[in-house]
């Protein structure tokens, strides 16, 4: 009994420890697990509390520092295109203004320009009526004013060479322009010429003393009678409008007289002008226009026989000495860059030293009669 008592006290001791143990074991077992937790949970939260914290709280910081520069970088690119702008709309108007005043003054020399039509201007185109000659209906409303020199400056051989044929149209008006009838397009190019201003003519060809070619068709001496009429007609028939015909070459045929009646004889029955070229001294055609009774003139002055600029001038000097003399000059050139050249520089010149441009038709009306 005794013994049986002895050993339960140590029994129990034991016990007891084993279930300390064991509650010890099983405490540290679950302290054990939730230590580190704590333990990470405090050093988490220790640098927020300790020293240490400023040096983990800059790395947010940083972190929220990068979004700041991205506004900056826009705020920079905004502002380059803002500066632009203003400048190149201060430069914009800033010439407006400075052209703005030259206007004025250039408006001025214009008076120079409209130096060309005053002549023209002041006197009322003659009155054509119903039953007056073609020559007449045909020609440019002009008349020219009186007590000035008139000068008609006619242009032969038109329509074949186009290019210069056209500066020569492009010349200010009035020039009388003479259209050979076998140019291509003729009536067209005949009607431009109308209206920049001019007025036409017939360059009827025949025959020379020489060994040139007058073109095709021309007028020669040994046809008879009835083939000379026939390419007349055909010629005059070419195109319209024209006041009248004057000849291409033809030293030889105009100096024969039998052989120009059928043509001046044509020619007034249409009611049409006759101006002599007078490439020959010999020249029947005066003679047998003032027999027709018919409106007739006669050429003054070569312009380019020799085809450079001073040439032609000195010729135009001579045309404006035989204008102030006879108190009107007809002066016959080509189309030739020479004469384009000189008269595109003499023309607005002559007029202010008093002459005035007329078409040959107004020397026809004033100074010869006839038709």
């Amino acid at each position: 009994m005794a013994s049986g008592r002895a050993v339960s006290p140590v029994l129990l001791a034991l016990a007891g420890v084993i279930a300390v143990f064991a509650v010890a074991l099983g405490a540290r077992f679950i302290i054990g697990r939730d230590a580190p937790k704590m333990e990470t949970v405090v050093e988490r939260e220790a640098p927020v509390i300790a020293p240490a914290s400023p040096i983990k709280a800059p790395p947010p910081k940083v972190a929220e520092a990068p979004p700041p520069p991205p506004p900056v970088r826009e705020v920079e690119p905004a502002p380059a295109p803002v500066p632009a702008p203003p400048p190149q709309v201060t430069e914009a108007p800033a010439p407006v203004p400075v052209p703005a005043p030259p206007p004025p003054p250039a408006l001025t020399p214009k008076p120079v320009v409209a130096m060309l039509p005053p002549p023209v201007a002041p006197l009322e185109p003659p009155k054509v009526g119903p039953g007056s000659p073609l020559w007449k209906k045909n020609a440019l409303p002009f008349r020219a004013p009186p007590g000035k020199p008139a000068i008609a400056i006619v242009i032969d051989d038109m329509g074949v060479d186009r290019k210069r044929s056209n500066r020569t149209v492009s010349l200010p008006a009035p020039l009388t322009l003479a259209w050979l009838p076998y140019a291509h397009e003729l009536p067209a190019q005949a009607r431009a010429a109308r209206a920049a201003g001019h007025e036409l003519m017939l360059h009827l060809p025949m025959e020379p003393s020489g060994s040139a070619d007058p073109g095709p068709q021309a007028l020669r001496v040994s046809l008879d009678k009835g083939e000379i009429l026939r390419r007349t007609k055909a010629a005059l028939d070419s195109f319209d409008g024209y006041v009248g015909v004057n000849n291409h070459m033809g030293s030889r045929f105009t100096a024969d007289s039998a052989a120009m009646a059928p043509v001046l004889g044509e020619i007034a029955r249409r009611g049409l002008l006759w101006l002599d070229s007078r490439t020959t001294a010999k020249s029947a055609g005066l003679t047998l226009a003032r027999e027709f009774q018919m409106p007739f003139a006669g050429r003054d002055i070569f312009l380019d026989n020799e085809m450079t600029v001073p040439a032609v001038r000195s010729q135009l000097a001579k045309t404006e000495q035989v204008a102030r003399k006879q108190g009107y000059a007809i002066a016959i050139g080509h189309p030739h860059d020479a004469t384009i050249d000189a008269l595109a520089s003499w023309m607005p010149e002559v007029q202010k030293r008093g002459f005035v441009l007329v078409p040959v038709s107004a020397v026809v009306r004033a100074h010869h009669t006839g038709g």
